[in-house]
Parts: C-alpha cells; structure tokens; sequence
C-alpha cells in the first residue's frame, strides 16, 4: 500500500489497512506454523507500518502497545491465534469421518522402512546410473 500519509486521514489509512493488507496477510494462517522468529518479523513489520500511520519516526519512544491503543488495532499475531482457535473448534465440530477431523487425530504406527527394504519388498530395482561424460578431453 502506497498512500501518501500526510494527505491521507488516519482512520481512511487504518480502515484500508484492515480491509486490503490483513485478509491477505491472514489468508491460509489458520493451519500454517508460526515460529518465534516469523512471529518477531511480523510485528516488526507491522509497527513500522503503524509508525508510518501514526506519524511518528524511528527515535520516537512509542512501545508496540502504546501504538496500538492509539490507533484502536488488535495486533496481527492476536489475530491469527484466534483464527487459529476458531479453526481448531471448526474441525473439533465436524463429524469424525471428515478429513480435516481424521488428519488432526492421525497418529501413525510403526516405523519407516529405509530405500533397501523398500526395494527388496516391493520388488522395485534402480535404473543403473550411467555417467555419460566424457573422462577427459580426449574422448571429445
């Protein structure tokens, strides 16, 4: 999002942010892994957004929740934790024969087996590998 701040009014930055930049930020969140780190970059990011919106630079001491009372925003990791609890409760309400339902309890059993007793069970052989460079230059 390109807008020009200083002509912008907060609220008219604030509603597009909310309706064009976290449905596509969100979007597929609710089965997908945060780490700690993700989670660090995705914060930074959006406070330097809000910084922007909320007209303050780099040395301003705003902390992150300051800058979200003012602006009256709910972080985005706050978002996605509770869309993550909504899915989860989804899923818990579906019947057991559904998929996603089937999948999240899913525990497999036994081990895997390694390529050899892959290949003396299934019967499958390896294409020979055949290297077809020349061993020097002259056999060009």
């Amino acid at each position: 999002m390109c807008l020009d701040h200083k002509k912008t009014h907060k609220k008219t930055t604030i509603k597009l942010y909310n309706t064009l930049a976290l449905p596509v930020l969100l979007c597929g969140s609710e089965t997908g892994t945060v780490k700690a780190r993700d989670g660090r970059r995705i914060t930074a990011a959006e406070m330097k957004h809000m910084r922007r919106i909320a007209g303050y630079i780099g040395t301003d001491y705003k902390t992150n929740t300051q800058m979200a009372k003012e602006l009256k925003i709910t972080p985005i990791l706050d978002k996605l934790l509770e869309y993550k609890r909504n899915w989860i409760q989804h899923v818990n309400r579906m019947p057991r024969n559904r998929l996603p339902r089937a999948r999240k309890h899913y525990s497999p059993t036994g081990r895997r087996n390694s390529w050899q007793n892959f290949e003396e069970t299934s019967g499958y052989v390896r294409p020979e590998q055949v290297n077809k460079w020349p061993k020097s230059m002259t056999d060009i």
